[in-house]
């Protein structure tokens, strides 16, 4: 896109993709802060600081999760709608929620509208990205209907059927798009052991997770020979990650008092199970995270930096990324030339990206991390790593520091959450310094020692 400098009458700006993307995401978290700051959207009508509202937008934009007030008990109805509207249009993307405009206003789609979409979703091409958007639009809302429905009638056991209802929506939503907020002061852990809560949860994120393009996929090909290579990647990987980490989570978790210790053998399953495919995608909880043992500390860390899927509501490196670097080391180690998965070759441009994005993710944590142990000198360096961590995958858990953080510590995770959720390589495109022309000199080839 181009726009005038009425500064300099003959030159003009070149905004890249990359620079739409950072900007329409920022203006939708500005306007979850100034509505976030309204005194009618807190209980005590006074309303947030600035820093507290931009902390609870970002959060909400960036479906993360992270808090630094008690959502049920802070906002008032109006306060938890907004917030709910700022993870609903953060989960679609400000791209998908702009063409979803688009379409109903009957407006016509132009070229550059459908080439920042395609970078808004990572698609292959331009062909179909808005047929793409109509079924992401159809296939939230289903989704996240069928959860309300299922959750409110599970609610409505023990409490009135309209707050039931209220529950199920705000829930339902807050899971779908793997946002991770709850209306409980504890989250979900007064449900530990029930199975519904448990499975509805868990399903809603992690459909959203998997992404739209394997959603789409696997409804039109109903086969799993005919599924592309990019969806067996997803289903293979999500599978065999959250199996595993729900059985280490039980391993290190099965005697700790503070988390498994005191539950019944059902309980510490269903808990083990809920806590080893949430870190991944959503913030949710079913025991208290800050009385997690450091071994699962680190673990989870791991699995939120690892992430969703491309085109998904969740962040992290993203699953497949993560996926093409261990099939590229296995390469080199069987001193392979060629990555092939499932009798299909990688490009090598794609192992080139996946290392860019993996890279540029733990270079953004460091830096960040770097800060926050100036800012929050004198804390345990263990939750504020872990802090940075969920805040970087856009998860949202959290080891009880949240609140505790200083007005630097939030600003530095504030950035940290909008990072991860435009992705790290997108943040590093829009703040790179973007060359007029190409350079055609290709210099001579020396090699280096490396390993």
């Amino acid at each position: 896109m181009l726009l005038p400098n009425k500064y300099n009458k003959g030159k003009i700006i070149n905004l890249q993709p990359a620079h739409i993307l950072v900007l329409g995401f920022f203006c939708l978290i500005f306007i979850g802060t100034c509505l976030l700051m309204i005194p009618f959207a807190t209980r005590d009508r006074h309303h947030l600081s600035f820093i507290d509202a931009l902390f609870e937008a970002t959060s909400a934009v960036c479906v993360t999760g992270l808090a630094v007030v008690d959502t049920g008990t802070t906002f008032t109805l109006f306060g938890q709608i907004v917030l709910l509207i700022l993870i609903q249009l953060g989960g679609w993307g400000f791209m998908t929620t702009g063409i979803l405009l688009f379409i109903i206003l009957g407006k016509k789609i132009g070229l550059k509208q459908r080439l920042l979409l395609k970078e808004s979703l990572n698609s292959f091409s331009l062909q179909g990205v808005i047929k793409l958007v109509q079924r992401i639009i159809v296939i939230t809302l289903l989704v996240e209907f069928v959860g309300a429905f299922i959750l409110a009638i599970r609610w409505s056991q023990e409490m009135s059927w309209g707050k039931a209802v209220y529950y199920g929506i705000f829930h339902s939503i807050s899971a779908f798009n793997n946002a991770g907020f709850g209306l409980e002061p504890d989250n979900l852990s007064k449900w530990v052991g029930d199975p519904t809560v448990n499975i509805v949860i868990t399903l809603l994120f992690m459909i959203g997770g998997i992404g739209f393009f394997v959603i789409a996929d696997v409804f039109e090909k109903r086969s799993i020979k005919k599924i592309s290579l990019h969806t067996k990647i997803v289903l293979l990987f999500t599978l065999l990650i959250n199996v595993i980490s729900t059985l280490i989570i039980f391993l290190l978790e099965h005697d700790n008092p503070g988390t498994l210790g005191n539950l019944s053998m059902a309980d510490k399953w269903w808990a083990a199970y809920f806590q080893g495919v949430v870190p991944r995608t959503a913030g949710f909880n079913t025991v208290d995270i800050s009385q997690l043992t450091l071994s699962s500390l680190v673990y989870i860390m791991g699995l939120m930096f690892i992430g969703a899927a491309p085109g998904s509501t969740g962040g992290g490196i993203k699953i497949t990324t993560f996926a093409l670097l261990l099939f590229a080391l296995w390469a080199v180690l069987r001193n392979k030339e060629d990555i092939n998965i499932f009798e299909r070759r990688i490009p090598q441009e794609l192992i080139f990206r996946a290392l860019s994005i993996a890279v540029s993710g733990i270079m953004f944590i460091f830096v960040i991390f770097f800060f926050l142990t100036i800012t929050e000198e004198g804390a345990d360096m263990a939750k504020v790593l872990f802090e940075t961590f969920s805040a970087a995958g856009t998860v949202g858990l959290s080891a009880g520091f949240t609140p505790e953080l200083s007005p630097a510590g939030r600003i530095l995770i504030i950035i940290m959450m909008f990072i991860g959720r435009v992705g790290p390589l997108t943040m590093a495109f829009a703040l790179a310094i973007h060359a007029k022309n190409k350079s055609k000199i290709r210099y001579a080839e020396e090699k280096i020692l490396i390993g």
